[in-house]
């Protein structure tokens, strides 16, 4: 899969198509584990692990808070000023 880099602001950004996201299970402003294989010369990229998760939170119960934050991010980002 062949994907280009491109500039946004002082960063070059890697964009991954949904797919991707979808079987790594993260998505838009979750953590993912970045290394670099020197020697092969690759990016390797791993879902990180999900504190919510590890603290005992239900999973289904996670996922729908995430939703909500996602869906309602312009308004929370403005209340929390």
């Amino acid at each position: 899969m062949l994907r280009r880099l491109f500039k946004t602001g002082n960063s070059v950004v890697l964009s991954l198509p949904r797919e991707v996201l979808e079987s790594l299970g993260v998505g838009n402003g979750e953590n993912v584990s970045l290394e670099l294989d020197q020697q092969q010369h690759r990016i390797i990229i791993t879902a990180a692990e999900k504190p919510l998760a590890a603290a005992g939170v239900d999973e289904d119960f996670a996922h729908q808070v995430n939703a909500f934050i996602e869906q309602y991010r312009p308004a929370l980002e403005e209340l929390a000023k």
